[in-house]
């Protein structure tokens, strides 16, 4: 099978397209034949091993060699042991020929034509959405829920980072939630952010966001400011939340950002995402519903993950990047 391969850390020229062998699933495993996979910032920094905590299970060299988490497609096969899991109230069998989509992040392995994966992270793919969409959706969706979940109806959020796919989906659960959003990307993205139905909007080149406000609320996508400069932004109970961003802002959140919240009743910290279809099926059925939208910017071949992978990690993508691994 084809996929798209890199043997050490840096950037998107050290990907190569190569025939690798099929991979065999194993008990519990269902082998998926990959339709869509869509790109993450996980995926950007798996490439770089950057920030340190890329680097996780290879410290030196990467220990997956195939990156893409969220994928779409068809089951090929089946293994020992794979037979149902739970959605919802009921339960669902996974059967050749089955449409799924899932994020399968640790495992990776969704830039290829083929991926073996534990049952229990996929779900049935609702056939109101192309693959493409679908895989558009399992980590933006996730984190999105997490996030707006620690809003309450009426209170001012402020996310950093937000023309991207979670972002993009986090400010259309917090507009239909009653939640006041404040949006900050680059000026190439602010008509978008607006027409998402962000309340306002920050170009971060040209203005700090940590000087407005104050929020009850801050999420941030690629945290790299000071917890100081965080908590000066805050009202006064309000929560900052990072997502992704800088080791180093990682290290102070956990530290020095705990000690500010017990001095100034500011709270500090990091959005843990519960992973598994529980945690992006609901959206996925929002979506299917027609009541939000799945951002898609840009469509790349599987020959083109390079091009992909740039495009997203250099901050051009109005919402999702996708990678077409096959026809639809």
């Amino acid at each position: 099978m084809r996929a798209v391969v890199y043997e050490r850390y840096g950037s998107p020229e050290r990907l190569e397209l190569r025939d690798v062998p099929r991979p065999v699933p194993g008990a519990g495993e269902v082998l998926v034949e990959v339709v869509a996979t869509s790109v993450n910032l996980s995926d950007w920094e798996g490439l770089h091993g950057s920030p340190a905590y890329a680097r996780l299970g290879g410290l030196f060299r990467p220990r997956r060699r195939i990156l893409g988490s969220d994928i779409a497609g068809r089951i090929a096969a089946v293994g020992d042991g794979a037979t149902r899991f739970a959605v919802g109230d009921g339960a669902t069998r996974f059967a050749v020929g089955d449409a799924v989509f899932g994020d399968i992040m640790p495992r990776y392995g969704g830039f290829a034509e083929f991926v073996a994966v534990p049952e229990s992270m996929l779900a049935p793919k609702p056939a109101e959405l192309s693959f493409a969409e679908a895989a558009a959706l399992p980590q933006a969706a996730a984190i999105a829920t997490h996030a707006v979940a620690l809003a309450k109806p009426g209170a001012r959020m402020l996310l950093n980072g937000a023309g991207g796919g979670s972002g993009s989906l986090a400010i259309q659960l917090a507009v239909q939630q009653g939640v006041q959003v404040t949006a900050v990307d680059n000026a190439g993205k602010l008509d978008f952010l607006r027409a998402l139905g962000a309340d306002e909007v920050i170009d971060y080149r040209r203005d700090d966001f940590t000087r407005h406000g104050p929020y009850d609320l801050i999420v941030d996508l690629v945290a790299r400011r000071s917890v100081f400069a965080y908590t000066r932004a805050l009202a006064k109970g309000g929560r900052c939340v990072m997502v992704g961003g800088t080791a180093r802002t990682l290290i102070r959140m956990l530290t020095a950002g705990a000690l500010l919240g017990v001095l100034t009743r500011k709270h500090l910290g990091v959005l843990f995402v519960r992973q598994g279809p529980s945690a992006f099926v609901p959206v996925a059925e929002r979506c299917a519903a027609g009541e939000m939208q799945v951002h898609i910017d840009r469509v790349f071949p599987l020959d083109q993950v390079p091009e992909a992978l740039a495009w997203h990690g250099e901050g051009h993508a109005l919402g999702k990047v996708v990678v077409a691994v096959r026809g639809e």
